[in-house]
């Protein structure tokens, strides 16, 4: 029997070996969240989602991404460095489909759970999660057209290049239009998800384009650069604009009329569904391989109703 010194020192053993076997399962139970940027509201209510979703499954999550979404060298490095830090999941939105291609190949290679959000991924996910970006593009035109009608010019404001959501969403967009009216459509313009070059954008289509009827601003920061240039041109109320996502400046645009319509996703869902679907796969159980998080058209007509105010986060 050990007494003394002894006793206290095997203790002491025990207690820091127990330690680092606790260490050991908390970085096995780590899921790092990565998303295109930290420069969007947008991304930080996905972030809510997955961080109630490990506070509910009583997990630890890394949250990151890169200060803007054409970083894309950046996020490749943030994913290697989960990698490297021997994560069990991640839950990624790629800043490019081709791009994040390679390290996450490496991620699936090393096991670890991999969860695709917002924009597709040129490989296969073990889930992915997002808006039918599509059926979001379509809808938007939709309801460009119940206020524009079917002829005249339209400007479609996109953001990144090849980005799969931005991809989607113009093609349904566009597909609509084609099919259901007599249309020009002006551009695409690309405005590197950067407000002020979708501003300056804007500012240049009005000037060059007087008897332009109408627009659609695909993302958060071109929705928020073009409204801000239609409100300072005074173009307010005098032609169809639509843009997307649920940003509080979004909001009061709608509300001022700057803007008639914005397609609201559920970024919450997003992180918090993807959270969920990174664990249930750590612990193998199975999963869908695809989850529609669904879009809601906000308009000028029903912002103020219930299901459009929970639909922006705001209940």
């Amino acid at each position: 029997m050990l007494k003394g010194k002894s006793f206290i020192i095997v203790m002491a053993l025990l207690f820091a070996l127990t330690l680092v076997a606790g260490g050991v399962l908390a970085a096995a139970e780590d899921i790092a969240v990565i998303v295109k940027t930290n420069s969007s509201s947008y991304w930080q209510v996905v972030n809510k989602g997955a961080q109630a979703a490990a506070k509910e499954l009583g997990i630890k999550i890394t949250y990151d991404g890169p200060a803007a979404e054409t970083d894309i060298n950046g996020q490749v490095s943030m994913v290697e460095n989960a990698i490297n830090r021997q994560v069990k999941g991640i839950v990624l939105a790629p800043c490019d489909p081709k791009g994040l291609v390679k390290v996450a190949e490496r991620a699936k290679a090393q096991k670890i759970a991999l969860i695709g959000i917002d924009s597709a991924l040129d490989t296969r996910c073990d889930s992915f999660l997002t808006t039918n970006n599509v059926a979001a593009g379509k809808k938007a035109a939709q309801e460009l057209i119940k206020r524009a009608g079917t002829t005249g010019k339209v400007a479609l404001m996109l953001y990144v290049a090849g980005a799969g959501s931005c991809v989607d969403r113009a093609k349904g967009f566009t597909d609509e239009i084609k099919a259901r009216t007599k249309m020009t459509i002006v551009g695409p313009y690309y405005s590197e998800s950067d407000s002020a070059k979708a501003l300056n954008q804007m500012t240049d289509v009005l000037a060059s384009n007087p008897d332009l009827k109408a627009v659609f601003a695909a993302n958060e920061p071109t929705a928020i650069g073009v409204a801000k240039a239609i409100d300072e041109s005074g173009k307010a109320g005098k032609l169809v604009a639509i843009g997307f996502d649920g940003a509080p400046i979004l909001q009061q645009y709608v509300e001022k009329g700057v803007l008639q319509g914005i397609m609201v996703q559920s970024p919450y869902n997003m992180g918090y569904l993807g959270v969920k679907a990174a664990w249930d796969k750590m612990k193998g159980k199975k999963i869908k391989a695809f989850i529609d998080t669904g879009v809601f058209g906000v308009t000028t007509q029903n912002i103020k109703t219930d299901e459009a105010q929970k639909a922006l986060g705001n209940k």
